[in-house]
């Protein structure tokens, strides 16, 4: 097997894109970073990672990383690829925060790694990934779905903060980065019913699907069904626009919203896990 470094993402996308999309909901967070990389640059400052691990001419697995964040796995066909994965971050001497990805190549990744560094890590997010292609019927909340617009950006600002210290970042994230780009990139949806209520980002960012997430509603208008209302109409709007299926994250500790987007019309996909290196 041999590893393969991409300086270039154009580069690093024609040579991945077909077996990504192989497993399309497997790997929607790849192709969706990808889909940013490629068109949104400015989204991540920092040089990424982005390698394949090839045998006999053929992909066996991807990785990539967009510095702050955590490296991203890849399904692997080969396991061995792991642990090739993690020698090179090793030789690279990464500070790395952690690692997500599929249940299996996560837990073999963390095992190759803790090898070559004798690091200790913890399962901090188990989620599991939805996939949507008809929105259900369901009772919605009061009020409307509209674009966001820079008007919003303070209170954008303060919820995505409020999101990312809920979920426990352990890295320098920048709310403000994250929601200027949202808004550049039209892809921020607010929920509004008199005042906003509940936040949704969502895009079509792979060929022919739709990526959801975050979604965010303040404690203070929690157990109303905005969230619900909220993800269940941009779902909609993301498939008449064209887009053959959505997908989204959740966390499996949090069985309220797990329950609620199946009612939607989510079915879940696979398992992922986020480790966190300490």
């Amino acid at each position: 097997m041999q590893l393969h470094r991409f300086d270039h993402i154009q580069a690093f996308y024609d040579r991945s894109q077909t077996y990504l999309l192989q497993h399309e909901a497997e790997h929607n967070l790849l192709l969706g970073i990808s889909h940013t990389l490629l068109n949104y640059p400015d989204r991540y400052p920092n040089p990424p990672y982005l390698v394949t691990v090839e045998q006999s001419g053929e992909i066996v697995a991807i990785a990539m990383r967009t510095p702050p964040h955590k490296l991203l796995l890849s399904k692997a066909r080969n396991l061995d690829a792991l642990a090739l994965i993690a020698q090179d971050v090793h030789r690279m001497q990464e500070n790395l925060p952690g690692v997500g990805g599929l249940v299996r190549e996560s837990q073999i990744f963390m095992t190759a790694w803790q090898a070559f560094t004798r690091q200790p890590y913890e399962l901090t997010l188990a989620m599991r990934i939805h996939q949507l292609t008809q929105v259900q019927p369901v009772i919605r909340a009061k009020g409307n779905l509209r674009l966001a617009t820079p008007s919003d950006r303070p209170l954008l600002v303060k919820w995505y903060q409020a999101f990312l210290d809920e979920v426990k970042v352990l890295f320098a994230e920048n709310a403000e980065r994250i929601v200027d780009s949202s808004l550049k990139r039209q892809t921020a949806y607010i929920w509004e019913d008199s005042v906003p209520v509940s936040f949704a980002c969502g895009s079509q960012s792979l060929p022919t699907a739709g990526r959801i997430g975050p979604v965010y509603t303040p404690p203070a208008y929690r157990q109303k069904g905005y969230a619900t209302a909220c993800v269940a109409t941009l779902s909609q709007r993301l498939l008449d626009q064209g887009c053959q299926r959505c997908f989204l994250f959740t966390d499996l500790a949090n069985p309220t919203s797990n329950h609620i987007y199946q009612t939607i019309g989510y079915v879940p996909v696979c398992d992922w896990n986020d480790y966190t290196l300490m």
